[in-house]
């Protein structure tokens, strides 16, 4: 066994430095802090599909899905699910923004209620910290499997699996995130379909899964297993997650155009669906070969105790592919988020642009840290994304639905639903009981943002600034990130409100 964890690190250690390589290779194509943030705005078709469905396959919906398989059968397929049609959604109500060249999520939020300062400083803190959210939630994940699969120190492997994808975001920036997700996405894809058709040859076929695992597992989408509530509540907490992560908003706003966008959300979302098949069949065969495990490593325990080392070699990199795509995409939002919104929020001016690159890399580290400590107290891969999305995130989701949508909204309605969300979130989960009903606090928290939202906006005075004056307000604002000015930024025929 010893001898195989040898192994297994040498694998991840080769696999690093290949992602290493290419983040070498790409930053020849970085020459300034956009380029560095936003790859140049200029994501092809196979790039915006690769680098996507890396991220969406991240840590929850391949490690953490096969674990939830394991207890609740079907039900790991609901991670998939939802995130299909978050996707769908998200392309279905804002692919269009593309057009008005945001660079942030915060940024597009202020938008919608009049460019007001509050709420862009507001959501940009707490959409770096949702940010710093998500890429803990990958180093947990990731650092779980590794810490299993070659038993080294947990701690450690926390420390070695942020690192991973660290290096090569900070050489090669958003180019490299994307060129290293589309290689991942491919060997993550490729793995989990060979795990898959092994792991079935391995207990005799499908058929025995379903007369050998119990009734509630096997049921439609494992609903008997966890209660048709819950099951609901799982799929759309990561639903949410998709509309509201700054990472999926980053796509938009640095791919080449709209249409770019709109088909490789299409793409990407119906290759989710399909890929979330295989995680739930994995955990459940998983279940059948050795029911006493413990659930968080049922991925990693078909890669030692099950199979040869060299299938155990390609679970590992399948693994860790998913952790690593996802984690360097949140990483640089956070960073693009840091340095467009948050620094301007508590300096009142914007980085020196010739300073840019240098800036970047410093904010990559510092957000490395932050995240770091978020994994602390924590183990449990989805009931840290649920939990963690639906105080954080349903209030925003809401929020710039009412924003984009109707006409009435102000921004203390905008306001309101960012705190009702938290608020409600925050009240459900202190409470066993309301937990045990509802899954997760997604429902009733997207609900009372609503609520909130529009209450509030009816009792306050409408904003009376056109789109055009507003993004002129935001173009003046970035001028000293962008390349462009504020007027090329104007005159681009893509900015036509």
């Amino acid at each position: 066994m010893e001898n195989n964890q040898g192994i297994y690190l040498g694998v991840f250690i080769a696999f690093t430095i290949l992602m290493i390589m290419v983040g070498l290779w790409v930053s020849k194509k970085v020459k300034s802090g956009e380029d560095f943030l936003m790859g140049g705005r200029s994501l092809s078709l196979p790039l915006l599909i690769g680098t996507t469905i890396a991220t969406l396959v991240g840590t929850g919906s391949s490690m953490g899905a096969v674990g939830f398989a394991y207890t609740n059968g079907w039900a790991g397929a609901l991670y998939g699910i939802g995130g299909s049609i978050g996707m769908f959604v998200l392309l279905l109500l804002f692919a269009d923004v593309r057009k008005y060249n945001f660079m942030t999520y915060s940024e597009e939020l202020s938008f919608y209620f009049g460019g007001n300062k509050l709420i862009k400083g507001l959501t940009s803190i707490i959409l770096y910290i949702a940010s710093i959210g998500w890429l803990g939630a990958h180093i947990m994940g990731g650092s779980l499997y590794l810490s299993w699969i070659t038993g080294m120190d947990p701690l450690l492997a926390k420390i070695i699996t942020a690192l991973g994808f660290a290096v090569y975001t900070f050489i090669g920036g958003y180019l490299a995130v994307v060129y290293t997700d589309t290689i991942q996405g491919v060997i993550l894809f490729l793995g989990f379909i060979l795990l898959t058709v092994l792991t079935l040859m391995k207990i005799g076929g499908y058929s025995h899964i379903s007369s050998e695992a119990p009734a509630e597992m096997v049921s439609f989408l494992g609903v008997d297993q966890m209660g048709i509530i819950p099951a609901i509540s799982l799929a759309v907490v990561i639903a949410v997650g998709v509309l509201a992560t700054p990472s999926y908003r980053h796509r938009i706003y640095s791919s080449d155009s709209t249409a770019t966008v709109k088909r490789g959300f299409f793409v990407s979302g119906i290759l989710f669906v399909l890929f979330s098949l295989f995680p739930s069949i994995i955990g459940m065969a998983a279940h059948i070969m050795n029911p006493d495990i413990e659930a968080g490593y049922a991925f990693p325990y078909l890669a030692t105790e099950v199979f040869p080392v060299w299938i155990g070699a390609i679970v590992l990199t399948a693994g860790l592919s998913a952790t690593m795509s996802s984690g360097s995409s949140d990483f640089i939002a956070a960073v693009t988020i840091l340095l467009g919104d948050v620094y301007q929020v508590f300096t009142g001016t914007n980085p020196e642009k010739g300073k840019m690159i240098m800036y970047s890399r410093m904010a990559l580290v510092a957000t490395l840290v932050l995240a770091f400590i978020f994994t602390l107290g924590s183990n449990s891969i989805i009931g840290y994304i649920s939990n963690f999305v639906s105080t954080v995130m349903s209030g925003l989701l809401v929020a710039s639905i009412l924003g984009k949508f109707w006409p009435r909204v102000t921004w203390q309605g905008g306001l309101a639903s960012l705190l009702c969300g938290s608020i409600t979130s925050f009240i459900l989960l202190q409470s066993p009981k309301l937990l045990a009903y509802w899954g997760n606090p997604i429902l009733p928290s997207l609900a009372v943002a609503f609520i909130g939202g529009v209450v509030i906006s009816l009792l306050t005075p409408q904003n009376t600034m056109s789109k055009e004056d507003i993004l002129k307000k935001l173009a003046k604002d970035r001028e000293m990130i962008n390349s462009s000015s504020a007027k090329e930024v104007l005159s681009n025929k893509q900015v036509t409100p």
